[in-house]
């Protein structure tokens, strides 16, 4: 039998090439491949913005910790590597909050599942990893007294104090979130059912939020300072072009540090913790509050229900323990 070449031909190659599996050999190749990937499932630019901050966020930790991520490829980062490396290290090292730590590990799990997922990588270092546990902080609200204060601070002689006090309002009056409310425009004002159209909602599902005529008679005001301009945005800056989520919360921030708000963030979500807390404590549901605020899951809007309604507060004064106890003289 004929001795066979050690080389192989252009058949044999194929078949070789066919068979092997390539993975991205940088991080900045994986990256691509992610952020590809979360455009082509037309996530929000925002939360695309924090996968790839909090990615590079953990490159940089890895560097300054004297590991070349140059030289570490993705299907080389172990489960310890994310143990040690970022939860250990910003525990304990840099001593950084269990929140801050969580947000980290939400983006390194979404971008090493895709990867394992789509088999860019042998193993996912994040498959038998959890968050970390942590205690839930008390939700944060305004008072009625530091409403009031706050609602004072707009100069309402000025196009940008106007627009401003409209702001507030329609974020106390609806709980929506500050993307929710960037993108909202004047077409989305449906006054005679009296309500505000949705679009830009986080969940990708639209809904309708009900606006009252206190509120409908200050969003014509606002309109009619406006003007005609060649944005469609319901709120601009003063030169029309539509306002920015960090302009407003820029503009939330100065109102809270002249009202000297205290014992609180003064800040936009702030806003729709507070409308929940009302709103319950006016006697909404659990189901109306969902459908307003927009929630797939009941979770959050349990909480608030449990922290802030009456109910179990009233029924408390009927069964509380203490009663068993004799008043003393």
């Amino acid at each position: 039998m004929a001795r066979r070449k050690n080389n192989l031909n252009e058949r044999e190659l194929s078949i070789v090439r066919k068979s092997s599996k390539s993975y991205p050999e940088s991080f900045k190749e994986a990256m691509k491949l992610f952020l590809d990937d979360c455009d082509l499932r037309n996530l929000r630019p925002f939360t695309i913005r924090y996968y790839q901050n909090e990615i590079q966020a953990f490159l940089n930790l890895l560097e300054e910790q004297g590991i070349d991520t140059h030289e570490l490829k993705p299907y080389n980062v172990t489960s310890e590597h994310v143990e040690e490396n970022v939860i250990r290290y910003m525990r304990n090292y840099k001593g950084i909050k269990i929140v801050s730590i969580n947000t980290r590990l939400r983006a390194l799990r979404s971008f090493f599942n895709f990867l394992h997922k789509k088999k860019h990588i042998p193993r996912n270092p994040m498959e038998n990893l959890s968050l970390l546990k942590d205690r839930k902080p008390v939700i944060p609200t305004f008072s009625k007294e530091q409403l009031n204060t706050l609602f004072h601070q707009p100069d309402l002689t000025t196009f940008t104090g106007v627009r401003d006090y409209t702001i507030m309002m329609v974020f106390l009056e609806t709980g929506i979130r500050i993307n929710e409310l960037v993108g909202i425009s004047l077409s989305d004002v449906h006054w005679e059912d009296g309500l505000l159209r949705i679009r830009n909602a986080k969940t990708y599902r639209e809904r309708l939020v009900p606006i009252q005529n206190e509120m409908k008679k200050q969003l014509r005001k606002y309109i009619a300072i406006r003007g005609v301009v060649e944005s469609d945005a319901l709120f601009v800056s003063v030169d029309g072009t539509p306002i920015t989520r960090r302009g407003i919360q820029q503009r939330i921030t100065i109102y809270g540090n002249k009202a000297k708000v205290k014992g609180v963030r003064c800040s936009c979500h702030t806003f729709r913790h507070t409308f929940a807390k009302l709103s319950v404590q006016q006697g909404a549901n659990i189901f109306e509050l969902q459908a307003i605020l927009g929630h797939t899951s009941m979770e959050i809007v349990k909480t608030y229900v449990n922290l802030f309604g009456n109910d179990v507060r009233d029924r408390h004064k009927e069964f509380s323990p203490l009663h068993v106890l004799k008043k003393r003289r």
